[in-house]
């Protein structure tokens, strides 16, 4: 199923169709301001079971993302020291991916895992279904197809390829080639491990 939403004024029938996929374990293509990304309810431990069938990935080795509507729940699932938090709160929302300690609020399917992915992305829809799910989403980048450029960033196109598998796609509009810029935050030094779009302000 393709849908088309708009970043300033997502429809909110269309938010509504979108959440009852995500309540019920289902999997959402997204825009973010990044890459178009593939995700679900990450506190639903069927449905992280299904993205990772799909994505062929260990959850306990993989590095798995989640995406907060904002940094007020954040602690809940990541140790967050006051420098970090500045650090944060300076950069996002934006094109970042924090890697923080993980608390023990994540599911079982995480077990074993010390560290998350933490990421705000400056995209208005997929903030929407955050705060609309309660929840965060659990997000992997959408892999393009015999890397083919265009699908990875048109809607329709990954509809193409992906609309068997997943649940929904949102088309809104083109997206990106470039990931986001990873911030390690698990030691004593903050350390940039991949640079992608983004610089970060410190």
């Amino acid at each position: 199923m393709l849908i088309k939403l708009y970043e300033q004024n997502p429809n909110p029938r269309e938010i509504e169709k979108t959440m009852q996929i995500l309540r019920e374990g289902g999997i959402v293509i997204y825009p973010t301001d990044t890459v178009y990304a593939m995700g679900c309810d990450a506190l639903n431990v069927r449905a992280v079971e299904k993205i990772c069938d799909l994505k062929k990935i260990n959850p306990q080795k993989a590095n798995l993302s989640i995406i907060c509507n904002d940094l007020s729940g954040i602690s809940e699932y990541a140790k967050v020291s006051n420098t970090v938090f500045k650090l944060m709160k300076k950069n996002l929302p934006g094109p970042f991916t924090f890697l923080l300690n993980a608390t023990n609020n994540l599911p079982k399917i995480y077990k074993n895992r010390k560290e998350v992915g933490i990421r705000v992305p400056d995209n208005n829809i997929i903030r929407t279904l955050v705060r609309e799910l309660g929840n965060p989403i659990l997000s992997t980048s959408v892999r393009t197809k015999d890397d083919i450029l265009e699908y990875a960033t048109d809607p329709e196109l990954i509809e193409e390829e992906y609309g068997q598998t997943v649940d929904m796609v949102i088309d809104g509009g083109y997206g990106g080639l470039e990931p986001s810029t990873i911030v390690d935050c698990t030691g004593e030094e903050i350390e940039i491990i991949r640079q992608g779009k983004g610089v970060l302000e410190e």
